[in-house]
């Protein structure tokens, strides 16, 4: 699978790009949208970069990857550029208060939204991966949500070659779910100064 990560200069993006380096199933192309900081990233974790609307042509699979605050204006940016091709989204609303980490929104999520920019079969998941168990090959369950398409097929795909346990959870309405399920493990990891995952129990 030939896989562009938007963001791939990101903490996330980065620890993505470069656990799938090391596996070496996929090809991956990181994007920013500056080419110069893409190219560097890109060689020092051995796979191609370039700017984002380059870097979405002739994929398979793109992640978008940016902050959350840039996850709908990129999605916006890059629409014509990202055309039909499946869309993952790992993005989550959130809101950073005195007594913590809360959700962003009351209804919806930023994945729902990002379908509604773009052509494209959007999925939604990777939310409760810790940037450090990605890169040290533990991230937890992969729950993604999606319709049924080639955006959810893809991503549970990816999720497995991570080594994660890929799990479908349902429509891309879940993704509500998964966002907010961010917050509570960012507050569990400052209290606890840890890099919590998830895993689900109860299932083969």
């Amino acid at each position: 699978m030939k896989v562009a990560i938007i963001g791939g200069t990101g903490a996330f993006g980065r620890a993505l790009a470069k656990r799938l380096a090391e596996i070496g199933q996929d090809e991956v192309v990181v994007g920013s949208r500056d080419a110069e900081r893409a190219n560097a990233t890109a060689a020092e974790l051995g796979v191609s970069g370039g700017r984002n609307q380059d870097v979405v042509a002739d994929v398979d699979l793109i992640v978008l990857a940016v902050k959350s605050n840039a996850t709908l204006a990129t999605a916006a940016e890059l629409a014509e550029a990202i055309g039909t091709t499946p869309l993952l989204c790992v993005a989550s609303d959130l809101r950073f208060a005195d007594e913590g980490v809360l959700p962003g929104r009351h209804q919806g999520s930023l994945a729902e939204e990002v379908a509604r920019l773009v052509k494209a079969p959007v999925a939604s998941g990777f939310q409760s991966f810790a940037a450090a168990n990605v890169v040290e090959g533990d991230p937890g369950d992969a729950l993604i949500a999606g319709e049924d398409s080639d955006a959810k097929t893809l991503s549970l795909e990816l999720a497995e070659h991570l080594g994660a346990r890929a799990i479908d959870v349902g429509p891309l309405a879940n993704s509500r779910a998964l966002e907010g399920m961010t917050s509570v493990i960012l507050n569990v990891n400052k209290r606890y100064k840890a890099h919590a995952g998830i895993r689900l129990t109860g299932l083969p």
